[in-house]
């Protein structure tokens, strides 16, 4: 079955590399990215739907039926702003396009991307870690034919990507010797991409992926769920 992807975060350095991922592979039928502002990409099988709030979709829920996958790569850093407002974009806003997704398209398959060093206990000493936690559990407790909580750490951007964060560029030659002497912790961002969209097609045999799961699964490399 073809993939027919919604996906948030496109205008962020995740998402992009996502799209670009999802536009190239030919498992993947058709995008529909929901956004704030243009992303500035036009392909023929993608379309952009402008939304002011993904926390709430209610104005354009007769466009968000027959999709299969969600591919949730929206987000922000903890660093520079409340505490509130962090959780209020991280947990309220994941949790309110989740509900709305299960609700709409029950069989679909949901993957959030979280981050390296999320702790699924809630009872980290660091606030990001517990957000991101609680976000991940309460996900997986909706009833989405399957979800997947990605934990991505250092990612190479694809080339064509538009939007990278100035700090990665910087330390992007790094990439080559991160990769021999720390494969826990770097990826890129084609192999988070073609590892959802592989999570999606045959599921993975648990539901929260660390670094060297997501490579593992974009290569093919492990059993699938039965």
């Amino acid at each position: 079955m073809k993939r027919r992807v919604i996906l948030t975060g496109a205008t962020g350095m995740v998402g992009d590399g996502v799209l670009l991922e999802c536009l190239q592979n030919p498992a993947v039928e058709y995008v529909l990215v929901l956004t704030r502002k243009p992303t500035g990409r036009t392909h023929a099988k993608m379309r952009e739907l402008l939304v002011p709030e993904l926390a709430d979709l209610s104005a354009v829920e007769s466009q968000l039926t027959g999709y299969n996958a969600c591919f949730f790569c929206a987000g922000v850093s903890s660093v520079g702003i409340s505490k509130e407002e962090y959780e209020r974009i991280t947990h309220d806003m994941t949790l309110a396009v989740a509900a709305t997704m299960v609700r709409l398209n029950p069989e679909m398959t949901f993957i959030y991307v979280s981050g390296a060093g999320t702790d699924s206990s809630e009872k980290s000493s660091q606030h990001w870690a517990r957000v991101k936690g609680r976000t991940e559990n309460q996900l997986l407790a909706l009833p989405f034919r399957a979800a997947y909580m990605f934990r991505p750490g250092f990612m190479k951007a694809t080339a064509g990507q538009r939007n990278i964060l100035k700090w990665y560029g910087a330390i992007a030659w790094l990439y080559p010797l991160a990769r021999q002497l720390a494969p826990d912790f770097v990826s890129t961002m084609q192999e988070v991409g073609r590892a959802m969209i592989n999570a999606a097609d045959f599921g993975y045999s648990k539901p929260v992926l660390e670094v060297r799961d997501i490579v593992a699964l974009a290569h093919g490399k492990v059993a699938p769920r039965p």
